[in-house]
């Protein structure tokens, strides 16, 4: 079985971008510059509409795990797609790019691919509508386990942690991926996620994960406070590493007692679409090739770095050789958590962090 240095779970979106004025908006009932969920019947009429349509692969876990494989690591996603257009457009995509996409196509589906349709202004305003189809039907079947045991780091998206068959099937793929000495984590994704099922966000971190990333509204929710460093002490005792992305004020990272504070350079970003799913892949790239925590910080804001100077949530130009050449901290030199080329899973519960 081919060993993957990281394996992604999330929902498998297709981006359609197409340019639009204001009245085509007003005419279509688009509310401008937000994004809007939709249902089936509007998503194929506005589908239908867009006359220069630019497709794109997408997701947050997607995108992280495509960052990852630009940087070279071998790569796995899983997700799924319908057996229509857009759906075999999705899984060509993503294996063209050197990701290997684990499931096939669903014949016979019970719904369309899952899109998400920007309509750009000349004003560059972005109007999202987002129609979340067969990606959110994960299930165990979805997911097999010679794929989760044979992975390294295994990244699960809180997306689809909003359905007992998804929950079941990120603790059992968490499990497989342990199991065969790899670790597991999480991004977040949304405080929404968390206010939905909290308790079973911190079971499933506290039982079954060894990272976990979120931003700072994301680390607060998990423990309804507005204290973010109660909620990173708090969350630190619960999981091995913890990773709280700051916005321009950097990234605080955690592993066991162990904290760092990495700062960026601020700068003006052309699009900020990516900028957590890119840092996501740089901090994993180090997670997986064996960098301190420091570093695995550092890389990880230099892939967001790159994201954010351009359109679009995948990289461009490519930032390997930048992540690469990126130096381990002189004040960090503490053996990493991976172990000849595995990582060690253990998880102190109840560990107090520094």
């Amino acid at each position: 079985m081919t060993q993957y240095e990281v394996v992604g779970i999330g929902n498998a979106v297709v981006d359609v971008i197409s340019h639009a004025d204001d009245a085509f908006l007003q005419d279509n009932g688009i509310e401008k510059g937000i994004m809007q969920l939709i249902e089936r019947d509007r998503a194929e009429n506005l589908y239908a509409t867009m006359q220069d349509r630019l497709q794109t692969p997408g997701g947050s876990v997607a995108n992280t795990i495509a960052g990852i494989g630009a940087l070279g690591l071998p790569t796995a996603f899983i997700g799924r797609v319908n057996d229509d257009d857009l759906g075999q457009f999705y899984a060509k995509a993503m294996t063209d790019i050197g990701i290997d996409f684990v499931n096939a196509p669903v014949t016979g589906g019970e719904n369309p691919t899952s899109r998400c349709m920007i309509f750009v202004t000349p004003d560059g305003e972005r109007s999202l509508n987002t129609y979340l189809g067969i990606s959110t039907g994960l299930t165990s079947d979805d997911v097999p386990q010679a794929v989760a045991s044979s992975a390294k780091l295994m990244f699960l998206e809180g997306y689809l942690f909003d359905h007992d068959a998804g929950k079941t099937a990120f603790r059992e793929a968490a499990r497989a991926a342990t199991a065969g000495g790899g670790m597991a984590g999480i991004a977040i994704s949304d405080p929404f996620c968390v206010e939905r099922h909290r308790d079973d966000f911190l079971a499933l971190i506290e039982n079954d994960l060894g990272y976990v990333i979120g931003n700072e509204a994301e680390i607060r929710a998990l423990w309804e406070t507005d204290d973010l460093e109660d909620a990173l002490t708090r969350t630190a005792a619960i999981c091995d590493t913890v990773v709280c992305t700051r916005s321009g004020d950097g990234v605080t990272l955690i592993r066991k007692g162990e904290r760092v504070d990495v700062p960026v350079t601020k700068v003006t970003p052309v699009d900020a679409t990516g900028a957590g799913d890119q840092f996501a892949a740089g901090f994993l790239y180090g997670m997986a090739t064996g960098r301190d925590l420091e570093t695995c910080g550092k890389m990880g804001n230099i892939c967001a770095a790159e994201v954010i100077s351009h359109i679009g949530p995948r990289p461009q130009t490519s930032s390997a050789w930048s992540v690469r050449q990126c130096p381990s901290s002189s004040s960090s030199r503490r053996p990493s958590s991976i172990v000849s080329g595995r990582i060690s899973s253990g998880r102190s519960r109840g560990s107090s962090p520094g």
